[in-house]
Formats: structure tokens, C-alpha cells, sequence
């Protein structure tokens, strides 16, 4: 779907086309966690049309819930007879009239769905008194193929949503809770006491756990109810600060509630569980246990009954039950039961199983922690003896183990939520709270350790990153803030070179992730920790402007947590993911993520990441759909196929399209590949500032339309790399011609590890001698170069000598004589030369006379000199000493590794520095059999508070 906005928009406006928007809003796709308000947007909708306030174009609306529609999921229906069952008021509603009027259908709770909905290969219904099942009905309504003219809103839970095809919804909106500043207005306007809601605002900020949740409005009103019961009764215990803490507490308020309601005498402060209360509490709970391993959020009556709950019990307790498990009569008036939100179901359910865990009901821990001992039919009966015995005296610690490593290997997180709530209630104090509810425990604090190391050393390698955040928040709901309390201190700390734990690293990514500062860059491989610890990391991508997750073996469920970020993260403008093999259905995840109207992407980094046609078909196809804001795309050292060049080529071709860095190097590109891009480079020329094709072997055919697009006019290519392109003479010819046609806009030409010879670089020259030439970086290492190119390259330079500010020369035999040439272009008092590269050019001492001589004539521009792999020797050091102490040298990165150097060469080197140190950082002094001991003068120069030496090595 083409991205338009990410702005606020009014619920009544959610079918009105947008100034900038040609296209007919016909399907909304309504998304938004549990418990934060679609169902309250739908209702606000509806009254404000019933009221004649708002869209009324609109001539008939049409509410169904899909735990209304469930009940009669196998039964056959024509659209018009569905109408006519749920709204008898509409009997005379004909199939004409509802031909010709506009409607609006809404169906609310797509997660609550047992509907198999089919998009593919359902049968196709047009007419309106047409039977069929609900789901054929639903599927036809939604792709257009029944009453075309109506309007449908669908509202989901994220997790739902993509039942519903992309390619049939036309605008996707989120209900998002509560801003910060809208929490606190609900707790101001729930106390009207300006001192009781100021500490209560203070206290849920002071708890990052309550602060997050808050944002759920039925979470709010949880902790508001909870909170408003502890203050205004005699309780002087401290505010619950955890969310099992919480939890527990709400639990006993609707207890004393119910008390309450059917009681003459009104409790006014905290009393014991009854045994009715315990009863139907375990009723509940197990209820909720059982649904949710199914991932039920919705009961029916007979689910009810199985778990011992009659529906007369329910309707006496009916005070209690409508706080805790809602009811709701549908089409029929049968009941539909679900908790009033999914983190009371899962609350429930922990007590439920610590409950079971503390009586030791062995089939309910088996089938829970051994969900595999009850296929295990042909094993003899002792062996599931033995195994009973092993749950009748499992320890807490094992118990807890267990549940976790059950939680992390679900592929969904469904229980998350309910292990965070079992860990805090293995603590005394919520045992206290809760009584009998929960059972006799003997948890001793050596116990409650073993639970916490447990945790710290859990293996979550093969889990989502996201997932293991959960190991942390475990730990938090048990009160151990240590490792909390060490990555304050790490965050705090100037020196980040401390070794990280696993369990310390998915602290500091959610830390990192819930930071209201956005983390400049995160660069996985800064941090002093394990592969594992590093990929525990990746969530704090969704708060960060760089991300820097290159050679981190990442998985699919690592890219799902990218995407996730690219879909949440305005933020997030640059993203490299280079050298980790990405599956196709990784790179699938992360092209959704590129399609989100969130992603503001601006650099893509996807080099060497073994990408297949179909990756690369579904990469192009996301950056198609949302182009305009990328401006740098590599993708290195992949096998690119005609194809996907092609698809690519497509892109580049669309006047949406803003790429100004494009990366194809070492890409295996055919000629049929290289004429496509050619072409979509002429289509769309004026972006494009650096091109890189290097590693290809282009033909010469090839370079004359490359050629072809150099000289247009509209070519603004300023950066041009052509490495290891196999150029031949007629291919440098073809560039030279082209470059001397538009040569003012290139600053940077790259044509290293190509054969030029002398006759080559005399053709390049002929282009570097124009006056409109600017070329800043020139790059021909490698390029057989002689004495003769030598001369010929001095003399272009001395022609046009003042834009050049980098020359890399290495690999290339150009000798005492050539550097003697060369040196007669750095004394020009034009030249600007500040980066200069003569590695492994078969230089010897000589040369260091004829350097030194011309750097200190013009000394003050040279800021970076790579004289490696020459065999300089200690007299060629000494003189090169001579330069670096002129007061005029400005030199801040010195390469001579390989230079057949010894413990004198360090003796000058150190000298010089002490007279001249301030400017260097960088001395390189590797592979000259240098010992520690000859090192010691300028190990302890490093120490002087002159020296600015960052890095020395040998």
C-alpha cells in the first residue's frame, strides 16, 4: 500500500479521502491491542451517526461482532437474511433498497474470529439473497465481489490483522491509548483529590512496568481502582510496584466488592479469602489457563461448565463476575463470557497453575511442563510412575525453570505475560496477599536465589530478542533489581569496555528501547559481549537513529524484530544489515517493514546477504511502494539475476524515486542486467550522486552505455566507482570522452585494479588536464602503472592541481624515479593534496629524501600518509623524522607496516613526536618484528598529555 500519513485522525473521518489521496476509501482495517479502545471508537462512531452529528451520507450502519457471528459460523445465510437476524427492526429492508443506499458494515474483534476466513479459493457470491456460509459472505463483502457500493470497517488486534489481505484494504489505522499527558489526565479526572492524584501519578512513573501498561486505558483503570481502594481504606502497606504486585491487589478488591454488594455490613478494609471465594477464584483461573494455552480469549457456555462454573453461580456473583469476566448476550441471547482484559485472563491463570504446582496436582504439571509424556502411550506403567513421583517433588526453582523455558519455546509469546506473573508469585509477600488462594510454599531465600540465577543464565539463542526481554522482566517481578541497578551504572559510565552478560544485555535493550532519548547509533559490535548477548540487543533498534547490525547472524526472528522497528521507529533513517545470510521469509519481514507509513528509511545497507530472486523480488517491491524517501540502497556481493536487475531497474525508473547512492559492486551483472540499468538511468538521471558497479566485469559494450548516460546533461553522478571492471583501452576511451562531455559534477573516480597501463592512463590524463574537471579523489591502485604514467599523471595534476585532496597510488611499480616525479607535483604551492597512498610501490629510502624535500615545502595540507610495504629501513624513517618535526606538519595518520623498520626507527619516531606532538593519532607500525621493549619510548610518549595518539600499533 502506498504510504501517505502518519498523522492523527478523527474517527469520523476515518472514510474521507485526504486532500492528496485520488483513491475511494471502500475498506478500513482498525488496529489496536487489547483493552485500548476499538470497540469504544466504533461505539462513539455509531452514536455520533445516530444522533445526526456525523456522516450522514451514510443511510444505514451495520454493526456484527465476530463473537456474534462465531454462533452461527456453520450455518447458511444470505446476506440480506443475516441483516434481517440480527436487526428485526430492518424486516422490510429489500434487496433493492439495499442496492441503491449507501451502507457502512463494521465488524468489530477480527482477533476474536472462528471464521475460516478464505481470500484465495472461496466461491464467489454477488447477489445479496444468495446463500452461503458467514465466511464466503464475509470474504465476497470484503473483496467487492458482493454490494461493491458498501463501506466495511474491520477492527483487530495487530496479531489478527493480516487475515484480512493487504491488497483489499484501503486504509489502516492504530488506536494507540494514552499519550503520558492523557494518563495523567485520567488519574487527575478519576481523583478529585489534587494531592492523592499527584502521588499516585508520581508513584506509577517511579515504576516503569506500570508506567508502560498505563497506556491501555482499561489498564488505568485497574490501577486506579486498585490505588483509589488502597487510599481511601485503613491500609498503610506500600503502593504495589510490580505488576504481579498489582494484579493481587485487584484481585482482592473485587473480592471485597462482591462482599460488598451481597452483604449487609460493608467491609472497609481488606479481609481474607473465603472458601467461596477460593473456590470460584480456581474456577476462574483455570478457565483462564485452559483458554489461553488454546489462545482462547472468548468462552462459551460449555467451556464455562467444564471448569465447574454453573451459569446460575455466575449470575448470583454477578457483582464480582462483571469486574473481572464480562458476559454479553448475542444473537439468540446466548452468552459470550472473556476477562475484561487479557492480562486478567493471564493473571488468573498463574494462580491458578501456582495453585496446582503447590498441591501437587501432578496431571496438570505434566501436561503443562511434559506435554510430551501423554503421547507416550507405549511406555511401561513405571515409567509414569516415575515421572509423577519427579512433579509430585519438583522444587520451585525446577518448577519456574520449566515454565520459562515453556513460555520462550512458544512461537507466539502467549505466555509471556502469565510467566512474569508466576515468578512474582513465588515472592512471600504476594503469597501473603493471596493466602489460602495459593497454597502452603516454602520458598527460602536460598530457593528464591536459585530462581534468580536461573534466570540470569537462561539460553534464549534460538528465541526472538524480544522474547528474552522477558527473562529480565521476570526478574523485575521478583524484585531483583541487580541487574537493573548494573546497566544504570554501565549507561552511566564513561568506560564501556565491561564485559556484558547475556541477561545484562537484554536489560540494556529494553532500557535502551523505553529511553526517552533516541540512541544516536547502535552499533551491536561496540559492545563487550557475546554473539548471543549482541542479538539480545537488537529490540533497542526501535529507539535509535543508526543501526548498525552487520555480521550478527541474524535470524528470522531477529529480522521480525527490525521490521517491527522499521514499522515503529520514525526515527530509524539508517540501517545496515550487510554480511548475515537473510532467508526469504526474513527479508519478506523486513519488506513489510519498508512498506509501513512509519518507515522513514533513508540508507539500506543489504550487503552480502546471499539474497535470492525471490528476496530481491520482494525488496524491490517494498521500496517501490514507499521510494521517495530513500537515498541510499547497497546491495554488494549479491548474485543480482537479469531479473531482479530488471524489478530494480523499474524503480529506478519512477519519478518518485530519490536513490542518490546506488551499490552494485561484485553483483556477477550481465550485459543484459548493465543495458537495463543504463536505461532506467537515463530515464531518471538527476538523483543518482554515487555509483558503484565495481568487481563487474563490463564489456566494452557495456562502458559505451554507461558512457552514454555520463554525458547527458542531466547526469550528476559525483562519485564513480569502477573497480576490477576488467576496463580494456577502448572502455577507458569511452569514459574519458564522456567525462571531458559533462566532467564538472564528478569528485570522486575509482578506477583501482584495472589494467590501464601507460596507454590508458595517458587517455585519463587528457580528462584531468580540463579546466572543468574537479576531481577531489582519484583511486588507481593496482593499475599497472609505470615511470610513464607517472609522468603523465604529474603533469595533468601540475595542469589542474587545486581540487585534489585524495591520490591512491598503491600496488603499482612506480619506483624512486616515479615518486621522484610525483614529489614535483606536492611542492606546487597549488597543490592540496591531504591524503596520499603509495603503499607497496617499490619504494626505497630515496624516495623518503625526495618526500620529505617537497612535504616540507608545501607541508601543511597532508593530513594521511600510507607508505607501507616499502622498504623504507631505518635510514628512510630518519628522514621521514625530519618532516614530522616541522612545525608545519600537520600529518594525523602515518602507515609503515612492512617497512623492514627496527628498534631505531621507533628511536626517530619518538623524537620527532616529542618535538611535534599534537597532531598525530594514528601510527601503524605492524609486521617490522618490533618487540614490546622497542616500543617502550613511544608507548610512553602516548602517556605525555600532549601526544593525541589514539591508536599505536606493531
Amino acid at each position: 500500500m502506498k504510504t501517505l500519513h502518519d498523522a492523527p485522525i478523527k474517527c469520523q473521518d476515518i472514510f474521507k479521502v485526504l486532500p492528496d489521496q485520488q483513491k475511494h476509501i471502500r475498506v478500513v482495517m482498525m488496529n489496536g491491542v487489547a483493552g485500548v479502545g476499538k470497540t469504544f471508537t466504533v461505539q462513539k462512531f455509531t452514536l455520533d451517526w445516530a444522533q445526526r452529528s456525523e456522516n450522514q451520507d451514510i443511510r444505514l450502519l451495520i454493526l456484527f461482532s465476530f463473537r456474534s457471528l462465531n454462533l452461527i459460523k456453520d450455518e447458511q445465510y444470505s446476506l440480506l437474511m443475516l441483516i434481517h437476524v440480527f436487526y428485526p427492526t430492518l424486516q422490510k429492508l429489500t434487496a433493492e433498497k439495499l442496492a441503491v443506499c449507501k451502507v457502512l458494515f463494521i465488524f468489530d474483534g477480527l482477533d476474536e474470529s472462528r471464521l475460516s476466513l478464505d481470500f484465495n479459493n472461496s466461491e464467489v457470491v454477488s447477489d445479496v439473497t444468495q446463500k452461503s456460509s458467514v465466511s464466503v459472505l464475509l470474504t465476497n463483502l470484503i473483496k467487492g465481489k458482493l454490494l461493491p457500493s458498501a463501506l466495511i470497517w474491520i477492527t483487530s488486534r495487530p496479531a489478527a490483522a493480516n487475515r484480512i489481505p493487504s491488497s483489499c484494504v484501503s486504509r489502516v489505522t492504530e488506536v494507540r491509548g494514552f499519550t503520558d499527558d492523557q494518563k495523567e489526565e485520567y488519574f487527575r479526572k478519576r481523583f478529585s483529590d489534587e494531592e492523592q492524584s499527584s502521588r499516585i501519578i508520581s508513584h506509577i512513573k517511579s515504576s516503569r512496568s506500570l508506567h508502560i501498561m498505563c497506556h491501555i486505558p482499561v489498564f488505568c483503570w485497574i490501577t486506579a481502582t486498585v490505588l483509589k481502594d488502597m487510599l481511601t481504606t485503613d491500609q498503610r502497606g506500600e503502593l504495589p510496584k510490580t505488576l504481579t504486585d498489582m494484579f493481587s491487589h485487584f484481585l482482592l478488591v473485587q473480592t471485597k466488592r462482591k462482599k460488598n454488594k451481597y452483604d449487609e455490613r460493608k467491609v472497609k478494609s481488606p479481609q481474607g479469602l473465603t472458601k467461596a471465594d477460593k473456590q470460584l477464584l480456581l474456577k476462574l483461573g483455570r478457565l483462564a489457563f485452559e483458554q489461553l494455552e488454546k489462545g482462547n480469549i472468548l468462552f462459551y457456555q460449555e467451556d464455562l461448565e467444564q471448569c465447574g462454573l454453573d451459569i446460575t453461580e455466575a449470575s448470583v456473583l454477578s457483582g464480582f463476575c462483571t469486574e473481572i469476566l464480562k458476559r454479553e448476550s448475542v444473537l439468540f441471547q446466548k452468552s459470550v463470557y472473556s476477562f475484561i482484559h487479557l492480562s486478567v485472563q493471564e493473571f488468573l491463570a498463574a494462580v491458578y497453575m501456582y495453585h496446582c504446582y503447590t498441591s501437587r496436582k501432578t496431571e496438570v504439571l505434566k501436561n503443562f511442563l511434559g506435554e510430551d509424556y501423554k503421547h507416550r502411550e507405549s511406555e511401561p506403567k513405571s515409567f509414569f510412575k516415575k515421572m509423577s513421583a519427579y512433579f509430585r517433588n519438583i522444587d520451585s526453582d525446577v518448577f519456574l525453570k520449566g515454565a520459562m523455558e515453556k513460555s520462550l519455546s512458544s512461537k507466539n509469546g502467549h505466555l509471556d505475560l502469565f510467566v512474569r506473573f508466576l515468578h512474582g508469585l513465588s515472592l512471600e509477600s504476594n503469597q501473603s496477599l493471596l493466602g489460602s488462594l495459593l497454597g502452603q510454599t516454602d520458598n527460602s531465600p536460598e530457593t528464591i536465589q536459585r530462581v534468580i540465577n536461573n534466570l540470569k543464565e537462561m539460553n534464549s539463542e534460538d528465541v526472538s530478542p524480544d522474547r528474552s526481554i522477558n527473562i529480565f522482566h521476570c526478574l523485575m517481578e521478583m524484585n531483583d533489581r541487580s541487574v537493573h541497578q548494573e546497566i544504570q551504572e554501565f549507561l552511566k559510565s564513561e568506560n564501556r569496555s565491561e564485559k556484558l552478560s547475556d541477561i545484562q544485555c537484554s536489560a540494556l535493550a529494553y532500557m535502551l528501547q523505553m529511553s526517552e532519548e533516541v540512541l544516536d547509533e547502535l552499533d551491536l559490535k561496540k559492545y563487550n559481549t557475546s554473539e548471543e548477548g549482541r542479538r539480545r540487543l537488537i529490540p533497542a533498534v526501535r529507539n535509535c537513529r543508526k543501526a548498525q547490525l552487520s555480521g550478527c547472524g541474524l535470524s528470522e526472528s531477529h529480522c521480525e524484530v527490525v521490521a517491527s522497528a522499521l514499522k515503529s521507529n520514525p526515527h530509524l533513517t539508517d540501517l545496515d544489515l550487510s554480511n548475515n545470510k537473510l532467508s526469504d521469509s526474513a527479508v519478506k519481514l523486513l519488506s513489510a517493514g519498508l512498506e509501513s507509513p512509519n518507515c522513514k528509511l533513508k540508507t539500506l545497507s543489504l550487503k552480502d546477504c546471499s539474497l535470492s530472486e525471490i528476496s530481491c523480488a520482494s525488496l524491490v517491491s517494498a521500496v517501490k511502494s514507499n521510494p521517495s524517501l530513500l537515498k541510499a540502497l547497497y546491495l554488494d556481493k549479491n548474485k543480482l539475476q537479469d531479473s531482479v536487475m530488471e524489478q530494480l531497474c523499474d524503480l529506478r525508473k519512477s519519478p518518485d524515486c530519490r536513490l542518490e547512492t546506488l551499490g552494485l559492486k561484485d553483483c556477477s551483472l550481465s550485459e543484459i542486467s548493465c543495458a537495463s540499468l543504463v536505461s532506467a538511468l537515463k530515464s531518471n538521471p538527476s538523483h543518482l550522486k554515487l555509483l558503484n558497479l565495481s568487481n563487474n566485469k563490463l564489456h566494452d559494450s557495456v562502458m559505451e552505455l554507461l558512457c552514454d548516460f555520463l554525458e547527458s546533461p542531466d547526469c550528476r553522478l559525483d562519485n564513480l566507482e569502477l573497480e576490477d571492471c576488467s576496463l580494456s583501452e577502448i572502455s577507458c576511451a569511452s569514459l574519458v570522452s564522456a567525462l571531458k562531455s559533462n566532467p564538472s559534477h564528478l569528485r570522486v573516480l575509482i578506477l583501482g585494479k584495472n589494467k590501464l597501463q601507460d596507454s590508458g592512463m595517458k587517455l585519463l590524463c587528457d580528462f584531468i588536464k580540463s579546466p572543468d574537471c574537479r576531481l577531489e579523489d582519484l583511486i588507481l591502485d593496482n593499475c599497472s602503472l609505470s615511470e610513464i604514467s607517472c609522468a603523465s599523471l604529474v603533469s595533468a595534476l601540475k595542469s589542474n592541481p587545486s581540487h585534489l585532496r585524495e591520490l591512491i597510488l598503491g600496488g603499482n611499480k612506480l619506483q624512486d624515479s616515479g615518486m621522484k616525479l610525483l614529489c614535483d607535483f606536492l611542492e606546487s604551492p597549488d597543490c592540496r593534496l591531504e591524503d596520499l597512498r603509495v603503499w607497496r610501490c617499490s619504494l626505497s629510502e630515496i624516495s623518503c629524501a625526495f618526500l620529505v624535500s617537497a612535504l616540507k615545502s608545501n607541508p601543511s595540507h597532508l593530513r594521511e600518509l600510507y607508505l607501507s610495504q616499502n622498504k623504507l629501513q631505518d635510514s628512510g624513517v630518519k628522514l621521514l623524522c625530519d618532516f614530522l618535526e616541522s612545525p608545519d606538519c600537520r600529518l594525523e595518520i602515518l602507515w609503515l607496516t612492512d617497512c623492514s623498520l627496527s628498534k631505531t626507527s621507533c628511536a626517530y619516531l619518538a623524537s620527532a613526536l616529542k618535538s611535534n606532538p599534537s597532531h598525530l593519532r594514528e601510527l601503524r607500525l605492524g609486521k617490522n618484528n618490533l618487540k614490546d621493549s622497542d616500543m617502550k619510548q613511544l608507548s610512553d610518549l602516548q602517556k605525555s598529555p600532549d601526544c593525541r595518539l589514539e591508536t599505536l600499533s606493531w
